[in-house]
């Protein structure tokens, strides 16, 4: 095998292995480095692909033994195998790992196995052996934050990829943190008999996410048996061989009190994973977050190194990496792509989903814009209804003066599907009128968007 190429790039996750194989695709050489027994990075392996995987399987049981009565479909001692649901996952992992490992191969993108670590601009180490190359891409991904004097065991006190291996459903799960992954994973063991218990140090769940569209879901997961503990803080969490005591203060200060858990989730957010890389001794700058500082064109301050993904600022999203990972390699090209940062849909995978594009309410409000807003329930929609999931609705907020849309922020069900028809119109500069003047079929989960940016002009139809 050749040791030289003309693009290597340092991991296999959703960023690294598109922009291999896009790189693949525009005629270069192409390595990639990965130091796990399979492709696919956190995402593929313990992180989206799994974890719904398990959230599809508790969704189909938490259907049969609460829902389908309703359609007139009985069922009677409904009960789940938690080890066929696990080696389901598994299976899922497997076919989309394998997947990738046949784009490999049928883009001749060579996998070096092993951990990289960067010697020079043109030259990159992995398992002893050198391997020298023009354009070096750092697509190393993000590891769970830890939270200080907590020790996590992945036992009794787990991170995402822990929790995504139990073996049994606790009783009780304390969840801490408030954002995606807690709440995706609560919704796993929720749905299967787990008491869940969620900290969060905010005032608020889904930071980030438009506050009216977090103020709803918060509703609707107490409605499902979540408990919230919010402007609160976890100072310790000890484990011992039949659960975990977890100490909780105000946020603000005050009493602690102790709860008992079978299972703690730290799920405060990821980091940077870029250690063992050799950045400093080459003088790779990083910001005050430990991301990898780069440019508009993914330039690190040093010629010839790149970065994407979550290793770099901005969302850490699979799908933002894979934007990130095909535009560079275009540019590497000597193609000038360009990605709309707020374009970047982002979902909650729970049920109902939530999904959201663009800016939010806060965000319009701090910079001054002038904005209106359309809003319609899925109660009000047909095809909703004929479902059984109404919770929720969709939100689309346009430019005052010119009815741009500016962003969309959606409750309900398959709101992570309904979401791209709004990303794409915010790529194209439509107009919430545009979106309503364009004919959506009936009767379908979609005409809640087209009524949504009806109501932008005050005039939805159904409601």
């Amino acid at each position: 095998m050749s040791d030289s190429f003309d693009v290597i790039v340092i991991g296999a996750g959703p960023g690294g292995y598109v922009c291999a194989i896009r790189a693949a695709q525009l005629g270069m050489k192409v390595a990639c480095v990965e130091k796990r027994a399979t492709l696919g990075g956190t995402c593929l392996n313990v992180g989206c692909i799994p974890s719904k995987a398990l959230l599809q399987s508790s969704e189909h049981f938490e259907e049969a033994k609460h829902k389908l009565a309703d359609h007139g479909v009985n069922v009677t001692g409904v009960s789940f195998d938690l080890a066929r649901m696990q080696a389901r996952k598994a299976e899922v992992v497997g076919a989309n790992t394998k997947g990738v490992e046949f784009l490999f191969k049928k883009n001749k993108v060579t996998w070096l196995k092993g951990a990289g670590r960067i010697v020079n601009p043109t030259t990159v180490e992995v398992a002893g052996q050198s391997y020298t190359t023009k354009n070096i891409v750092i697509a190393t991904g993000s590891e769970s934050i830890p939270l200080k004097g907590i020790e996590v065991d992945e036992a009794r006190i787990v991170t995402s990829t822990g929790a995504l291996e139990l073996a049994k459903v606790p009783e009780h799960l304390v969840v801490i943190g408030g954002g995606v992954i807690g709440l995706e994973l609560g919704s796993v063991w929720g749905r299967l008999g787990a008491k869940v218990t969620v900290i969060e140090y905010l005032d608020r769940i889904t930071p980030g996410m438009d506050n009216e569209l977090s103020k709803a879901f918060e509703r609707v997961l107490t409605k499902q048996g979540f408990t919230f503990k919010l402007k609160s803080k976890v100072t310790a969490a000890v484990a011992d061989a039949t659960g975990v005591d977890v100490t909780i203060e105000p946020a603000a200060g005050g009493d602690a009190e102790k709860i008992r858990a079978d299972v703690v989730l730290l799920a405060i957010g990821r980091r940077p994973h870029v250690e063992g890389l050799g950045l400093a001794e080459l003088g790779v700058a990083l910001d005050e977050r430990g991301r990898v500082k780069t440019d508009a064109h993914y330039a690190t301050n040093v010629p010839g190194i790149y970065a994407i993904g979550d290793a770099i600022a901005g969302a850490m999203l699979a799908h933002k990496a894979e934007d990130e990972g095909v535009a560079l390699a275009e540019q590497l090209a000597g193609q000038k792509p360009h990605i709309n940062y707020n374009a970047i849909p982002s979902v909650v995978y729970t049920w109902p989903e939530l999904a959201s594009v663009g800016e939010t309410e806060e965000q319009l409000k701090a910079r001054g814009q002038a904005y209106k807003v359309g809003k319609f329930p899925f109660t009000a929609n047909g095809r909703a209804r004929a479902m059984g999931d109404m919770d929720g609705f969709v939100k689309i907020l346009a430019d005052a003066k010119t009815d741009a849309v500016l962003g969309a922020h959606i409750m309900g069900p398959d709101a992570g599907t309904l979401i791209a028809e709004i990303a794409m119109a915010i790529e194209f500069g439509a107009s919430a009128e545009d979106v309503a003047r364009t004919c959506h079929a009936h009767p379908t989960l979609s005409e809640a968007v087209k009524e949504a940016a009806l109501a932008v002009d005050g005039r939805a139809l159904h409601i």
